[in-house]
């Protein structure tokens, strides 16, 4: 299946780039091009890509604004955003995460990384690292911003006892094979189970699902 790709980014040159780049791949295409986070809003809900290949500083309406405006619409459920940009900041990774984001990159990522990312975040799964995602945790992410909805107790409470030790592992920055060589199981148990994990606490990918993991104190409890 091709991978439609939004791109917003206020350089035309840049975003000229990006369009020749993933043009150039038989499993991509390019459906659209923003230059600030108002114009990403608008074409996202026109065109619904399955990515959002995301800067953060652009005039107007930033890349973080329209990444919660994005991952706030229900229409737009299965498209993720990819954030590229030059400032990786905890700050900004973590709110970027917090609203809804998929994965960071930086704009100094080589032409396969940038294709490699948009591949991992379509496929539903995070692009952090794992000591990016601790040093997070540790920071940014247990500490909610004020006013900001706290997730879902009675869905992590439905998890089973087996979702939340593999929800826990995955919170702590570990892959499904990872997780299978420390719990003895198959890579596609785990990612069954992170699946399931994924379904109940209604998080669109993994990186949403470590968040959730971390606000609603479950990643924090010693598990037994």
């Amino acid at each position: 299946m091709t991978i439609s790709v939004l791109l917003a980014d206020d350089q035309t040159l840049l975003r000229a780039t990006f369009r020749i780049l993933i043009d150039s791949c038989e499993d991509m295409e390019v459906v659209g091009e923003a230059a600030d986070g108002g114009q990403a809003a608008e074409l996202a809900r026109a065109h619904r890509p399955g990515i959002v290949l995301m800067d953060i500083r652009m005039p107007g309406v930033d890349g973080l604004t329209a990444t919660e405006a994005i991952c706030a619409d229900p229409d737009l459920r299965d498209t993720r955003v990819l954030i590229l940009t030059t400032f990786q900041t905890d700050e900004h990774v973590a709110r970027a995460l917090r609203a809804g984001a998929s994965g960071f990159l930086g704009k100094d990522v080589s032409a396969d990384g940038l294709l490699t990312g948009i591949r991992t975040v379509a496929a539903g799964d995070a692009l952090l690292s794992g000591a990016a995602t601790r040093s997070l945790i540790s920071r940014f992410l247990t500490t909610p911003e004020p006013g900001a909805e706290q997730p879902f107790p009675s869905e992590v409470s439905a998890l089973t006892a087996r979702e939340r030790e593999v929800t826990i592992l995955v919170a702590d920055g570990k892959s499904d094979t990872e997780i299978a060589e420390e719990l003895f199981l198959s890579p596609l148990t785990v990612r069954t189970h992170v699946q399931r994990a994924k379904t109940k606490l209604g998080v669109r990918d993994r990186a949403q699902l470590v968040v959730v993991a971390y606000q609603s104190g479950l990643a924090r409890t010693p598990w037994s």
